[in-house]
């Protein structure tokens, strides 16, 4: 790749090494040079530009990047359209993201321009959260390391997967000792089903008794022929492969597996079979929601993992998980809280509270689209997208909104001011977004043939520190909507007044907007009159799209 310094006479075909900003027009890094784009340049009195030309051995960074990618994932792993050298990988369900680090250090060591970034191994993930990301840096990769990269990480199978959480059985069963509150017992079933429900389990039975192996063995022995899993907390933690625990599940017919874990806390966890039956003997800890060495194995065991002596003295790397220097203070309790995903935090609004004037009669909204109200077909392909939460805002016959969203889980808020114009609905739906969020999605209610992969194209071009904080898509350079606006834009959508949208916000912040571009006219259809509604009833199968 060639790079440097150019007339601007001389950079038409180039890329555009560095972003410019002429007047209310701005040309970002990366761009392909027109003729018209280098006399708008030089009109603005630039003599010269950074740019960078391709060397024919080379490949693209879009194409480098989904090559690369594309080689990566495995079963349970999706990859994100490529956006600037960029290939973002999601799960497609919960689970444990499994890879070999050390095949990921081989990828990464092949040649600086191609690099794979991935969440910790077996970390908990969501669906459609972002697992990994593949980034050419920058441009161009170079045609032999892209297919060095892509040997890698097919050489073994594939070099990530996710290992999806099964809907298991499982059983409890918890001893006492004079003197323990039956209190602590029932907390401790709560925070067991806490735990269960997160990764899609359920607690089936529960049964108590004396501490002592004559008391628990023959409640293992009943219990064990209805779950997959069956975990035995104890009054008195294990001491010992001959204490208590151990020794009802050897009396019960099974066999201990192996004692203690070098993760703290949780060192004291005991793990053993009863035929093809996992029993867990859990360590004091597993009384916390806190999470615990207890967890990784559950987790693993929940996601048809194997899980051995092998698999748990291995667990030391990363198993110091209590605080430090805080210890040894008494650890806090801590309350189940909602896991930060990695990637940017994109909620969507949809906004449904028109007044429809154009239709002349009757909500539009609640116009049929494939059989369904058009508010209630545009939430589902909302809803087939990564962005969360998705909050509608309702104004104009609100409770019809209403019903026709149905029990779908789009959160609602109403705007009283809704006949005030766009800018009530907007400032009401910035209110209700949640704190974490990164960005939102403006998405209007009147654009059915909107999906799930538009809005996941417009999230993976989001980035505010690479300069894009406004995402527009286009069509044959036209834009359309919905668009994605970051965080440091709602104090001023919220500072709107009238019947306005942020449109005029794009053009005084045009150096940090990304347009993509979309290979369908979706983003351009809104339905406006009933001549509209016709035309696309005429056009549309009587089954419903697929989102």
């Amino acid at each position: 790749m060639k790079f440097g310094e150019v007339r601007v006479g001389e950079a038409e075909g180039a890329i555009l090494a560095h972003s410019l900003k002429l007047g209310t027009t701005a040309f970002k890094k990366g761009r392909v040079l027109s003729r018209e784009d280098t006399d708008a340049i030089a009109a603005a009195g630039i003599s010269a530009v950074t740019v960078a030309r391709l060397d024919p051995d080379d490949v693209a960074e879009d194409e480098a990047a989904e090559r690369v990618a594309a080689a990566a994932v495995g079963s349970g792993v999706v990859a994100a359209a490529p956006f600037t050298g960029r290939v973002n990988l999601h799960a497609e369900a919960s689970g444990l993201l499994v890879y070999d680090p050390a095949r990921i250090d081989r990828m990464n060591l092949v040649d600086e321009a191609i690099t794979i970034g991935t969440l910790p191994p077996f970390a908990v993930v969501e669906p459609k959260q972002m697992v990994a990301t593949v980034k050419i840096i920058p441009f161009a990769a170079s045609e032999e390391a892209v297919k060095q990269c892509v040997q890698a990480a097919i050489a073994e199978g594939p070099l990530l997967r996710l290992a999806p959480f099964r809907p298991l059985a499982v059983g409890l069963v918890q001893t006492r000792l004079p003197g323990l509150k039956e209190s602590i017992l029932d907390k401790t079933r709560q925070v067991t089903e806490g735990r269960l429900q997160a990764l899609d389990c359920r607690l089936v039975c529960e049964r108590r008794c004396d501490h002592a192996t004559g008391e628990l063995a023959p409640l293992i022995a009943e219990a064990i022929g209805g779950v997959d899993i069956l975990l035995i907390h104890g009054a008195s933690a294990i001491l010992d492969r001959r204490d208590v625990i151990p020794a009802a599940i050897v009396a019960a017919g099974g066999r201990v597996d192996h004692f203690g874990m070098p993760v703290d806390p949780g060192n004291l966890l005991l793990l053993g079979h009863i035929g093809e039956r996992a029993v867990l003997g859990l360590p004091g800890c597993a009384r916390s929601p806190k999470v615990n060495g207890f967890d990784w194995v559950l987790q693993r065991l929940v996601a048809g993992l194997p899980v051995g002596p092998g698999e748990i003295m291995r667990m030391g790397s990363g198993g110091l998980l209590a605080e430090i220097p805080s210890r040894p203070l008494p650890r806090a309790e801590a309350q189940p809280q909602r896991t930060r995903r990695a990637g940017p935090q994109i909620g969507a609004l949809l906004l449904a509270a028109g007044q429809s004037r154009r239709m002349g009669g009757p909500n539009k909204l609640l116009a049929e689209v494939d059989g369904t109200p058009m508010a209630s077909h545009v939430a589902r392909r909302l809803l087939a997208s990564r962005a969360r939460p998705i909050i509608a805002v309702l104004g104009n016959a609100a409770d019809a909104v209403d019903a026709a969203l149905g029990r779908l889980p789009v959160e609602r808020v109403r705007n009283a001011d809704f006949a005030e114009g766009l800018s009530t609905s907007l400032k009401r739906g910035i209110a209700a977004l949640p704190p974490d969020l990164d960005g939102v999605l403006v998405c209007l209610a009147d654009m059915p043939l909107i999906s799930g992969r538009h809005l996941d194209r417009l999230i993976a071009a989001f980035n505010p520190l690479e300069g894009r904080a406004i995402i527009v898509p286009s069509r044959r350079g036209k834009r359309g909507n919905p668009v994605l606006w970051a965080k440091r834009f709602f104090p001023e959508i919220s500072a709107l007044a009238g019947d306005v949208g942020a449109k005029h916000l794009i053009g005084e912040h045009a150096e940090l907007v990304a347009e993509v571009e979309m290979d369908d006219d979706a983003i351009l259809v809104d339905i406006d009159t009933p001549e509209a509604l016709d035309a696309l009833r005429q056009k549309r199968k009587p089954a419903v799209e697929a989102a």
